[in-house]
């Protein structure tokens, strides 16, 4: 795959090597993560996304258990949900709209920990709206996580020697 920002660079069909021939591609998966032409981290972040709610359809009956405490279904989404979502985040740099999609999937899964609640004026049943998950949700959002994360990553790249490639 050619990455460049020159609509016309990589426009023959293969690369050669040695003896080696390698076909021309749109997009791959490198250890998990998809990198396309574009360097677009939109599909990405749809694939993970993909990925989390997959996750959370296989756990959504303990999340929405009243068995468990919402300690320990926070510690589940905390635990199993998120990390599929945010692997490779670190290199992430996020649009609005990305951010979007991101904080409307924390959203869906913290409404089905929280549950609904039955509103004090009219006694009928209501879901949470955001300022109440927050409230609620004790940990900073999934777009701070990133963030945070990334700052994490630069340090450690900043500290590595001289001979190390990133």
């Amino acid at each position: 795959m050619v990455m460049s920002r020159d609509q016309n660079a990589g426009r023959s069909h293969s690369v050669r090597t040695d003896n080696s021939t390698f076909e021309r591609v749109e997009e791959f998966k490198y250890l998990g993560t998809t990198l396309t032409k574009q360097n677009s981290i939109a599909e990405e972040i749809k694939s993970r996304l993909r990925l989390g709610n997959s996750c959370y359809y296989s756990v959504q009956n303990l999340l929405s258990s009243r068995l468990l405490s919402k300690n320990l279904n926070i510690k589940i989404y905390s635990t199993i949900i998120l990390p599929v979502v945010l692997y490779g985040c670190e290199t992430w740099s996020l649009t609005l709209s990305e951010e979007r999609k991101l904080r409307v999937f924390e959203n869906m899964v913290l409404r089905r920990i929280f549950a609904p609640r039955r509103d004090e004026v009219t006694g009928e049943w209501r879901r949470l709206h955001n300022e109440e998950l927050n409230d609620l949700y004790s940990s900073p959002n999934i777009v701070r996580v990133i963030k945070w994360r990334r700052i994490r990553w630069a340090g450690h790249v900043a500290r590595m020697g001289e001979e190390r490639r990133v």
